[in-house]
Formats: C-alpha cells, sequence, structure tokens
C-alpha cells in the first residue's frame, strides 16, 4: 500500500467526487483532512471514515476567503505537521445563461471559487509539502472544451488549467508533481444548478474517477502524471 500512512487534504470533500476521493484514501491508509462548507456533513463523513483506523481532521473552510484558508492550513500542520497530498477538488457551477445575460455576481463567485480558490488553498499548503508531494487540481473537461451558457464555468477552469501548468513547471525542480484531473460528465450534483434533467444514469460514477486518480497517486516518485482525463465513451450521452 504505497498510499499508507500518507497525509492528504482535500477541499470540497462533503459530496460528489471529492468525497469519492476521500473514501478511496481512506481505502489506501491515508490519513485525511477534509473540507468543505457542510460542517455537518463533513462531521458525519469523519467519523465513518475513522472507522478504517486512520486519522481525519474535518475542517470548514471557504476557500474563497484567505483567512479561512489560513485557518485550514494552521490546523493542519498542528494536527499532521506535514502534508504529502493536496487535492483541489471544491468547485461550483453557475445556471445557464448566455453571456448576455450572465449576471456578473455569478460570474465573480464562480471565479474566485474555482480559480482564486485554488490559487488560495495552494499557496498556503506548499509550505506543508516536501519532495515526493503530489498536487491534484479537479479541472473537469471544460479546462479544454467549451460548453454553451456556461462562460464563468469555461473561464474558470481553462485559468484553472493555465495554473496547473504553471505550478507543475516552478514545482518540477522541487521534486513536487502536479496533475490535471480532467472528468468528463460524472453523476454529481453539481448537474442541478444548470441541467436538471441530464442524463446521470449515462454518466461516470465519482468513484471511477477516484479509481483513475488512486493509479496515477500510486506510481512511484520518478514517474508523473501530468494529466489524467476519463470521460464516458463517445455517444453515451
Amino acid at each position: 500500500m504505497p498510499l499508507k500512512g500518507k497525509i492528504a487534504l482535500i477541499t470540497g470533500a462533503s459530496q460528489g467526487i471529492g468525497l469519492a476521493i476521500a473514501k478511496a484514501l481512506a481505502d489506501e491508509g491515508c490519513h485525511l483532512a477534509l473540507c468543505g462548507r457542510n460542517e455537518p456533513q463533513l462531521q458525519r463523513i469523519q467519523k465513518k471514515l475513522q472507522q478504517k483506523g486512520i486519522q481525519v481532521l474535518a475542517s470548514a473552510c471557504d476557500i474563497r476567503h484567505e483567512q479561512s484558508v489560513s485557518d485550514l492550513c494552521n490546523a493542519v500542520r498542528r494536527r499532521f505537521r506535514k502534508l504529502d497530498i493536496l487535492i483541489n477538488n471544491a468547485g461550483i457551477v453557475h445556471a445557464a445563461h448566455p453571456i448576455a445575460n450572465l449576471p456578473a455576481e455569478a460570474w465573480r463567485d464562480v471565479l474566485v471559487t474555482n480559480l482564486t480558490g485554488v490559487f488560495l488553498v495552494t499557496q498556503a499548503a506548499l509550505p506543508l509539502m516536501k519532495r515526493g508531494g503530489i498536487i491534484v487540481n479537479n479541472l473537469s473537461l471544460a479546462a479544454k472544451q467549451v460548453f454553451p451558457n456556461l462562460a464563468a464555468y469555461n473561464a474558470s477552469k481553462h485559468g484553472a488549467l493555465g495554473f496547473t501548468n504553471t505550478l507543475r513547471e516552478e514545482l518540477r525542480e522541487k521534486g513536487i508533481r502536479v496533475t490535471a484531473l480532467l472528468p468528463g460528465a460524472t453523476d454529481t450534483d453539481i448537474w442541478n444548478s444548470f441541467w436538471p434533467d441530464a442524463p446521470r444514469k449515462r454518466m461516470m460514477r465519482p468513484e471511477d474517477v477516484a479509481q483513475a486518480l488512486m493509479a496515477a497517486l500510486k506510481l512511484p516518485p520518478e514517474s508523473s502524471v501530468d494529466e489524467i482525463s476519463i470521460a464516458p465513451p463517445a455517444g453515451v450521452l
């Protein structure tokens, strides 16, 4: 179990892909720091995962705010003293609107969560990481494609991919690997925000995405996976 005893921080861990990754890492013997805005749900997850014999820190955090992020990383430092794996998973989407009608508030909220939030968490977490560490940014296929009526989401994910690629080059000499995770249509609650009738039974499960990521995380430090693209077969949706 190459991940046993590692310390992993996962943002947006209370549901969807973040929760699936948390469960998969727990099965691998990782100790976890879980954050999100739904504190009661995080507490329930903490109790359940601790039954696997691992340490779990559950902490409410709003990644849009520097102080909240600082408090989170200080809590990780106090509990674990280091960080081996960072999963920047938290993200939101806005209701479908053409650009002409997209509310400025929705634009700002999506950009500050999906792009600035990734920057804030990464910057605060880096002092806890050493050679051999791994940073994974969950971006979605929207980082390379565009979907009509989702301009803010597309822009945030394209920007986050640029940030991820820059981070990878800056950390290469320090021996910290950086992976962009680009999942396609996955059955999570995010669809309720802009396509409630989406054919979710034909989508991937969050557990499928988590298992693809586990394979990359288990590679030795001499190997690095820059991108993981995973999607339903063509024509399924």
